[in-house]
């Protein structure tokens, strides 16, 4: 439809710009179904290949009919990085909306059936896969996007500009995940804490969400994909200026500090 189009047109032009947009760039999709329309536009547009997906919940009062409990945002990988040790630059629209994400990341080490659409948490917990830590960069070039709701966050990349990779928790399926706690910073002072606990159903859920929405829209995920599985400390407000680091008790420290959003090109 060329209202979606016009949509996707409008949030491209505004990332690879690095430029925030004052409004909505259109009429608001009138559910999810429809704002994944408006992504897959935007997707096919994007200079750069899909190389995972971010989940994030979706409050119970927000919901549509689809019942989603969470939504799905790419991750592009120009805009995957590993954490080195050093404070990673994180880009973020100036006049947009900016933050980070604690996440548990997980990597798909095999391809799943693509015409298997429903999955439970131990189904999802059975697919081999590794998890690592990470920091997700949540920014958009619309200020208001968290405010106006899912179908706007996933009409724009899920409210993802990327994901810095950390290293690996090891035989993750085989944790507690009361053990996995993790605490975020901004210029020194604690903006919250957590783990994987705060996630509603834990890892598993979002890991079987990811799975079972991405089939049903035609991407079924495949080996060597990541899935960032949701904030784990809050989502931070961060803007250009500013650094963050996020601690997993017990295996990393990630550091990275805010910089503009530039040209997508360069």
């Amino acid at each position: 439809m060329p209202e979606l189009a016009g949509i996707a047109d409008r949030f491209v032009a505004a990332r690879r710009a690095g430029a925030a947009l004052e409004a909505f760039p259109g009429e608001i999709p009138a559910d999810l179904v429809t704002a994944y329309q408006v992504q897959d536009l935007a997707i096919a547009q994007w200079p750069d290949r899909v190389v995972g997906w971010k989940v994030g919940f979706i409050a119970p009062e927000r919901r549509d009919v689809s019942g989603d409990e969470r939504l799905l945002g790419p991750i592009f990988a120009r805009q995957l990085w590993n954490a080195t040790g050093d404070s990673t630059p994180i880009p973020v629209f100036t006049g947009g909306f900016g933050a980070v994400e604690a996440e548990y990341v997980l990597r798909l080490d095999a391809d799943v059936p693509a015409d298997k659409l429903e999955w439970t948490p131990e189904e999802a917990a059975a697919v081999p896969s590794t998890l690592f830590a990470g920091v997700e960069v949540a920014s958009s070039p619309l200020a208001t996007i968290n405010e106006l709701g899912p179908r706007v966050v996933v009409s724009d990349f899920g409210n993802n500009n990327g994901l810095v990779l950390g290293p690996e928790i090891p035989d993750w399926a085989s944790l507690d995940e009361a053990t996995l706690l993790a605490g975020t910073f901004i210029d020194g002072a604690s903006v919250g804490s957590g783990g994987a606990q705060r996630l509603p159903g834990g890892l598993r859920a979002a890991f079987a969400f990811a799975l079972a929405r991405s089939a049903r829209r035609g991407r079924p995920l495949k080996a060597g994909e990541y899935i960032a599985t949701g904030n784990a400390t809050g989502i931070h407000d961060i803007v250009a200026g500013q650094a963050a680091r996020v601690v997993f008790d017990g295996y990393a420290t990630l550091d990275c500090h805010a910089v503009p959003a530039g040209n997508a090109d360069a």
